[in-house]
């Protein structure tokens, strides 16, 4: 099969991580080809390209966001793919004037949104509360299937490595959390919330970077450590003994599942993914935007050991084949 992912934004985050892993995982089987915009090929820590396999082909785009999605189009007719495969709002616009070109199918990363999604032919769900607002005429065309994530090596010595880098002692407790730093992941909450809780011997780390990053180191204290972006999140996760989402909202909530390979304990607000996941947390979740109720969770939560998750569901091999099989099933339709 011949298959075109289009993602067009500059820094790797959890969308992109899903566009990337589904590209290289697919290309071990498939002629797999990933348009990026040129500024994601970029030499620096966060850039998307640096994650992709040499087995796929990459084909970079540039220019106002206009002459992007003109050069994407014209890359698109060259191709001529069986299925192309939009990752967030500048890719699905791309997909808006190719109707008959190709199966184009769009991932709903955060909500269907009828002006980018409204005219394609397909539709993956990430989560089942995003379904209720897919219209009838694209629900036939609409599969759920969850996130995925496998468990990942971590360097020798992590966990002591990154404690004595950032002179955390072997003996305190670290709350962690991965992920951009910008409003809608409740940083400042989660802060507030530490404070309050006054854990005996606790650091609050947060690892990510983002427009509200600056804003988020001005207002904290020197016991929240800030490290900025990750290529290896897992070393972080090795080193954390509780895991936390403040987030004000969370479709999935990638993080969680690599939260859980790695064995942590979770405290989460109320977000539509984390009720999603909650079976498999089994803890009460937080009232978005309460800090007094995020302290009290995180003060609950100090003593709680690691854990073993059940990840069968998640495992990456076994998604993007379900994944396939769609792309499959929907190109029998769309060429009848």
């Amino acid at each position: 099969m011949k298959i075109a992912h289009i993602i067009l934004t500059h820094s790797f985050a959890g969308s992109e991580r899903y566009a990337i892993e589904l590209a290289n995982l697919q290309a071990e089987q498939h002629d797999v080809t990933l348009i990026l915009h040129q500024r994601g090929a970029e030499t620096r820590s966060n850039a998307i390209a640096q994650h992709v396999s040499p087995k796929v082909n990459i084909m970079l785009v540039g220019g106002i966001s206009l002459l992007t999605l003109y050069r994407c189009r014209n890359l698109l007719k060259q191709l001529k793919p069986d299925v192309a495969h939009a990752h967030l709002s500048a890719a699905c616009r791309v997909l808006q004037g190719l109707k008959g070109l190709c199966m184009r199918i769009a991932t709903l990363h955060i909500h269907y949104k009828k002006q980018q999604h409204a005219n394609l032919d397909a539709l993956i769900a990430i989560a089942p509360w995003q379904l209720s607002a897919i219209p009838k005429h694209l629900k036939s065309h609409t599969i759920q299937l969850d996130n995925w994530s496998g468990p990942r090596v971590t360097s020798e010595h992590a966990c002591q490595r990154l404690r004595r880098e950032y002179q955390i002692p072997e003996d305190a407790l670290v709350i962690g959390t991965l992920g951009r730093v910008e409003k809608s992941k409740g940083h400042d909450t989660l802060i507030k919330a530490f404070l309050l809780a006054a854990i005996p011997n606790s650091y609050l780390v947060i690892v990510g970077d983002g427009k509200n990053w600056q804003a988020i180191r001005k207002e904290a204290p020197a016991h929240v450590i800030m490290p900025g972006f990750s290529n290896t999140p897992q070393d972080w996760l090795a080193s954390f003994d509780l895991f936390v989402s403040a987030a004000r909202t969370e479709p999935f909530g990638l993080v969680f599942l690599e939260a859980m390979h790695a064995g942590l304990p979770i405290v989460a607000t109320a977000t539509e993914g984390a009720k999603y996941l909650q079976p498999l947390f089994n803890k009460e979740l937080v009232d978005i935007d309460s800090v007094t109720h995020l302290s009290k969770q995180l003060q609950q939560s100090q003593d709680i050991q690691k854990r073993q998750y059940p990840m069968e569901r998640f495992a990456p091999e076994k998604k993007v084949a379900e994944v396939i099989k769609f792309y499959q099933q929907q190109l029998t339709e769309y060429k009848n």
